[in-house]
């Protein structure tokens, strides 16, 4: 029985998205569901920029914006008489270089991950596999599966990643507590496909109404999703039926004869996440480790951020270039941010849930004196950042410090697009970042092994019409195509930013001479232990 480099247990988008990226980084990776054949029906609908890019990274992005549509207006929230209460512009497009809002059919994006995987050639997918047993080793585990005939195989890998969902096996053997917020409320979700094109302006709105708060979103090209909260009272299995889907769209004016009902599904949402995310050779990611209500549209997009995290961390382990002890970071990295997305998930949540007649009409008249304003009119946010983990905290800029690099749009000669796909030897990886400075000139042979040995790649990141310097051998030259870089680097206050695989700032000084600070800062937190001799470096 052969090692695997890593076994991931789920077949969902964070399953396939993980084993796609340590796929490209070369490992050997199994990954094995429980189901026979992939689920046909929606369920996610939305992904952001960030996760745009995310795929992009992973060398899918052509193929994605086949299967999506962005939204060509705006998020709306209106009360039951029809008013304003608040508008979020979802036209633009976001930092990382994709539409702040994307929506797709989940089946649609996991056929497409699937298919991806039949191109690495250390990758395997094998539907059908029960995962029923772990055991824990030194330098494996070992996994117990069962097919569908009961036959029962055994699988080792030197790690193992839980993308097993709400139940997850990986998980109840970890036996991590759960924190939980108590927000419950059970809703109805209907996917139709409308045979008119029925649509409407604006495409996702939210209907702020006592008597039945309800969602009207894309469910991707073609399709519509209705959510329509249960009372209190009304029986879950009651509502669960076609005739309850097809009653409560009628006021829509949806019919059996205008609409084809894909799917109706009651789930209750939830607002809770593992406290131990890893341990050892196991770790969880997606709905395994954490369950959010959709009201942000948070869900999927944050396992596929736990996808990114990790993997990036796995691929220094395996291949020796990290100390084990970096995928601790993952838990508290990810458990952070991710308590964000649930923070915001549940405000909104909490604004929309209102039955009470007083209440709701206390709120209609706060959100109507702020104009429409999101910023106005819904509850405050905490700040989006990364937990403690892998990021320099003393000579970064703290306005900066373990936050979401934007993706410009660059120019490499006659060929303008976004950064990521001009920077030579593309896909996931650390970034070495100047604007207008050499960020590889000032670093020791030494500084410069760290950053073969991590795969750092360097980039000069030229203005237009400006005068800059002849990059070294080691860095690719490439021109800013509008004024956004320019702008972000003069806000931030710094001339070199070291960016993190998943996209997110590791580091960044203001002085280019400290640029040999962070990869000596860097090295200590991946516990680089010895890199191969260099004789110089090419300045």
């Amino acid at each position: 029985m052969g090692v695997h480099d890593v076994i991931v247990i789920g077949a969902g988008p964070v399953g396939l998205l993980t084993a796609r990226l340590l796929g490209l980084a070369g490992h050997d990776v199994h990954v094995v569901e429980r189901w026979p054949e992939p689920y046909p029906l929606p369920r996610a609908v939305h992904f952001d920029h960030e996760i745009g890019r995310l795929l992009q990274s992973a060398g899918l992005a052509d193929r994605v914006r086949a299967i999506s549509s962005r939204v060509p207006d705006h998020y709306e929230w209106r009360n039951r008489d029809g008013e304003t209460l608040v508008e979020i512009d979802w036209s633009l497009e976001g930092s990382c270089g994709w539409p702040v809002a994307s929506f797709f059919s989940q089946p649609d994006l996991e056929a497409v991950l699937a298919a991806s995987l039949g191109e690495l050639p250390t990758v395997r997918l094998s539907r059908g596999l029960e995962v029923t047993g772990i055991r824990e080793g030194e330098q494996d585990v070992e996994l117990t599966v069962s097919g569908r005939a009961g036959e029962r195989h055994e699988l080792r890998a030197r790690y193992v990643v839980g993308c097993d969902g709400a139940n997850s096996f990986v998980r109840q053997h970890l036996n991590s507590a759960l924190t939980d917020l108590g927000f419950h409320f059970d809703w109805l979700i209907v996917d139709v496909v409308p045979h008119d094109g029925w649509d409407s302006s604006p495409m996702n709105w939210q209907l702020c109404d006592p008597a039945r708060p309800t969602t009207v979103v894309s469910g991707g090209p073609g399709r519509r999703r209705w959510e329509f909260m249960l009372l209190p009272g009304e029986d879950r299995d009651r509502f669960n039926t076609e005739e309850a889907a097809w009653r409560l769209l009628a006021p829509w004016g949806r019919t059996r004869e205008n609409t084809t009902l894909e799917r109706h599904a009651v789930y209750t949402f939830q607002a809770r996440w593992a406290d131990e995310w890893t341990r050892g050779r196991l770790a969880l990611a997606g709905d395994a480790a954490h369950l959010m209500p959709p009201f942000a549209g948070q869900g999927m997009c944050s396992g596929l951020r736990d996808a990114a995290n990790l993997a990036w961390k796995l691929d220094g382990v395996l291949r020796g270039a990290c100390g084990p002890a970096v995928l601790g970071t993952y838990t508290t990295e990810r458990r952070e941010h991710l308590q964000h997305a649930i923070s915001m998930s549940v405000a909104l949540g909490r604004t929309i849930c209102v039955l009470d007649e007083d209440e709701a009409r206390a709120r209609d008249e706060r959100m109507l004196a702020a104009g429409g304003d999101p910023r106005k009119a819904l509850p405050p946010m905490p700040p989006e950042r990364l937990g403690e983990g892998v990021w320099e905290a003393t000579l970064t800029p703290p306005s900066i410090q373990a936050t979401l690099t934007p993706q410009f749009r660059v120019r490499d000669g006659e060929v303008t697009g976004l950064l990521d796909d001009l920077v030579p030897d593309g896909g996931p990886g650390f970034l070495l970042l100047g604007y207008g400075v050499d960020p590889a000139a000032n670093l020791t042979a030494e500084q410069t092994a760290v950053c073969d040995l991590l795969g750092v790649r360097s980039v000069l990141l030229a203005a237009e019409d400006q005068v800059h310097p002849v990059p070294s051998a080691r860095t690719c030259l490439l021109t800013a195509a509008d004024g956004r870089a320019g702008d972000w680097f003069a806000e931030a206050g710094v001339a070199v930013v070291l960016v993190r695989p998943d996209f997110y700032v590791y580091g960044a000084v203001a002085d280019p001479g400290r640029t040999g600070d962070l990869i000596d800062q860097l090295r200590s937190d991946l516990a680089v232990e010895s890199v191969p001799a260099r004789q110089s470096i090419v300045g």
